[in-house]
């Protein structure tokens, strides 16, 4: 059996049983008045005027689903992605970008801030939200400019902070995020979520542009100062902090909204799932060791690789043949000049760990199709790797040490590329053991 590509398999079928078409045509019915979300119904009056918006990577095709369901009730409405593609009926679909944000994500997000303004109070909507929001949806509060918040992003990327404490910092220096957006409209609402984050935290996933926030400016200062940042972002961005720590600008709201109600509708787990599943239809014994991945990306390698070893060596926990899946979001502290993403990083360190042994293989993908800034999802490697990059002349260390995973496994032939999903509940890892 070539594992590898029992791996990419097993990847494939996680990450289509999330795609949005399927998670909404199971999540959603409409009769007319009725609207059924999961096991939960709302009933909206015939006079109600419906509006669907959203944002993230999976928004357009969620919003293409939504559309066929709700068809002529749909009165108007607005996507933003950064690959928009065309308007959906009445539903106009807005270029922005990710991950670090630009003139188009101004732009757009400006026209979303007109649109959900304009709702009354008998106005009903529908935000579609899905990883990758934060960067999406943005308009940084004054004096911060589009070159300020394009610099803070870029240093929060490359610092190896977590996701959730990337977007309290974000919170605080955004006219949208962090509950702001919903006090612009006035209409009654549900967001319909693609969870990207590790234990759907409504707070973290997307920026909390609907929900409250519980993090304050304060806790901004101790990030940036975790990460060695105050000296480094732009003067803009610390006048900001100081007025919001002397209260001279409101902090984000710190309850929920009455009139919005949130539904996750698929998260990392879904995708775990389905990755046993389509495990044990192989003929391979799997195991779902956690949906809580995270920390240094080469850390998690180490941590991974050593279970492996133990179940080759003792056959504890598990007996080989087995699969292990993994779910999460690591990170990367880039200190090299390289190109490669948190999943390639992984798989290049655990190649590092594992080296020429034969029993071990691993996989580690984004479910959103890119993995960093670069056009792969992902990668796979086993013992045939480290031959091939022995054969080249590729020296693993310095590959990590340039953070350069992507040219390494480009080289031994192991890039995952499926192109943009359409989807995105973070990162799934396969370690398979086999005998």
């Amino acid at each position: 059996m070539n594992y590898k590509n029992t791996a990419r398999e097993i990847f494939t079928a996680a990450f289509q049983s999330v795609l949005p078409a399927q998670l909404i045509n199971e999540s959603v019915r409409f009769d007319g008045q009725s609207l059924r979300i999961q096991e939960h119904e709302y009933l909206i009056p015939a006079q109600s005027r419906i509006f669907i918006f959203g944002s993230g990577k999976a928004s357009v095709a969620m919003a293409n689903v939504l559309y066929q369901i709700l068809s002529d009730r749909i009165t108007g409405g607005m996507m933003l992605a950064s690959d928009p593609g065309r308007d959906i009926g009445p539903i106009r679909v807005l270029e922005s970008s990710h991950p670090v944000p630009t003139q188009k994500t101004l732009d757009a997000t400006n026209q979303l801030i007109a649109a959900m303004s304009d709702l009354s109070d008998k106005d009903f909507f529908i935000y579609l939200l899905s990883g990758g929001s934060s960067a999406i949806v943005e308009k940084p509060i004054s004096p911060i400019t589009l070159d300020d918040f394009q610099h803070t992003t870029s240093l929060l990327l490359r610092s190896g902070a977590p996701i959730d404490e990337m977007n309290i910092v974000r919170k605080h220096l955004s006219m949208v995020k962090g509950g702001r957006l919903v006090q612009l409209s006035s209409g009654t609402g549900l967001v319909l979520v693609l969870s990207d984050v590790i234990g759907d935290d409504l707070s973290t996933i997307g920026s909390a542009l609907l929900y409250k926030d519980d993090s304050t400016y304060q806790d901004t200062v101790t990030i940036l100062n975790k990460y060695d940042l105050m000296q480094k972002v732009p003067a803009n961005v610390l006048a900001v902090i100081d007025q919001g720590l002397a209260r001279q600008i409101p902090e984000t709201p710190k309850t929920t909204h009455s009139n919005i109600i949130h539904h996750i509708i698929g998260n990392n787990y879904t995708a775990l799932i389905r990755a046993q599943e389509k495990a044990n239809q192989l003929g391979l014994p799997a195991h779902i060791m956690t949906s809580r991945l995270d920390g240094e990306a080469r850390e998690a390698a180490k941590a991974i690789t050593a279970i492996g070893k133990e179940i080759h060596i003792s056959g504890n926990p598990f007996s080989p043949p087995v699969c292990l899946i993994f779910g999460g979001e690591t990170t990367v502290t880039v200190r090299g000049k390289g190109k490669g993403g948190r999943n390639q990083e992984l798989c290049l360190s655990a190649l590092n760990e594992f080296r020429s042994m034969a029993f071990l293989t691993i996989l580690s993908a984004g479910t959103d199709g890119i993995d960093g800034q670069c056009d792969a999802a992902g990668t796979a490697a086993d013992c045939e790797t480290f031959w091939k990059a022995q054969e080249l002349q590729l020296n693993i260390d310095e590959y990590l040490a340039a953070n350069d995973s992507y040219n390494f496994f480009k080289k031994t032939n192991d890039l995952i590329m499926t192109g943009p999903t359409g989807t995105n509940v973070g990162d799934i890892t396969l370690m398979i053991i086999h005998e």
